[in-house]
């Protein structure tokens, strides 16, 4: 009979907390990114990029750049002149959880003799009982599991939370003074 023990232990928990861990890093990556670009583009000038994020370049090899200002009451302003932020996130609170059913069962083949009866000792014996161990070896497939009822189920859960998060104070004290030395206003800092 399988060792339930075993089987938790054959569960590769390291591999799955690694995975999960690089996952989040990279995705990670991905989101900060993501910030960056939106926060240039709030901006009031980006660079121009493909599809694929590569940049686009003029004839003389230069990025091209895209103004990204908007109208407000009829004067070009950025969005951060605005007052507008762009959003960061981050991940919190991985949670790993794995969840396995092995369901393991046992069974004495009885037969029951048809030719002839045995006395015992006893009385009469009707059942025949196969008294010979032996190791079978066989695929599991649909007749196998109706027939001896085998189950071994699985499942696992990978959950992360993705929270907002201000953005930097170094960050917003620069589109500060940016802004100010722009409308030539001196800035104010927190």
């Amino acid at each position: 009979m399988p060792n339930v023990g075993q089987e938790l232990l054959n569960v590769p928990m390291g591999d799955m907390i690694r995975e999960m861990a690089t996952a989040i890093a990279e995705a990670q990556l991905e989101l900060d990114k993501s910030g960056m670009l939106v926060a240039e583009m709030m901006s009031g000038e980006a660079l121009l990029r493909d599809a694929e994020g590569n940049l686009q370049l003029d004839g003389s090899g230069k990025p091209i750049r895209v103004d990204t200002k908007v109208s407000f009451a009829g004067t070009p302003a950025s969005m951060m002149e605005l007052g507008f932020a762009p959003n960061f996130y981050q991940f919190v609170d991985t949670i790993i959880e794995v969840k396995i059913a092995i369901k393991m069962t046992e069974s004495t083949e009885s037969k029951v003799a048809t030719q002839s009866t045995t006395k015992t000792a006893g009385g009469l014996r009707l059942f025949k009982r196969s008294g010979t161990a032996q190791a079978v070896v066989t695929t599991v497939d649909a007749s196998y599991t109706r027939k001896y009822d085998y189950s071994v189920e699985g499942a696992s859960l990978l959950r992360t939370k993705l929270v907002p998060v201000p953005p930097p104070a170094l960050f917003e004290e620069r589109v500060r003074a940016l802004i100010a030395a722009k409308s030539g206003t001196p800035s104010t800092t927190k």
